[in-house]
């Protein structure tokens, strides 16, 4: 499956007040999923001494399908691309690499 097949296919299953001129709820939602998964690597430092287990692993899985859920809704909203953001965010890291630029800190290295 293709970021754009992925996006055309998630929004059909989008249903959030004012869809279609609302990047609130998908940053929101983008947000706290995030924040599940911080969760469960947290506990994984806490409780489990660094090691994740295969039932972890499933359930960090199901969280990180739900960031691209609304990862894709958020630009979709904006109308953006999927396939054009991952397109431009690799050859910013491939120019980056190339310049020696990939460590340091700053948007525009």
């Amino acid at each position: 499956m293709t970021f754009e097949e992925y996006q055309k296919e998630s929004r059909k299953t989008a249903i959030y007040p004012h869809l279609g001129e609302n990047f609130v709820y998908p940053t929101l939602g983008l947000v706290g999923e995030s924040g599940e998964i911080a969760e469960k690597i947290k506990k994984v430092i806490r409780d489990k001494e660094s090691k994740i287990s295969d039932e972890t692993k499933k359930e960090i899985e199901k969280e990180l399908g739900d960031v691209l859920w609304y990862l894709s809704q958020l630009a979709t909203e904006l109308n953006l691309s999927l396939d054009e953001i991952a397109k431009v965010n690799i050859e910013k890291l491939r120019s980056r690499k190339e310049r020696g630029m990939l460590h340091g800190s700053g948007d525009n290295r």
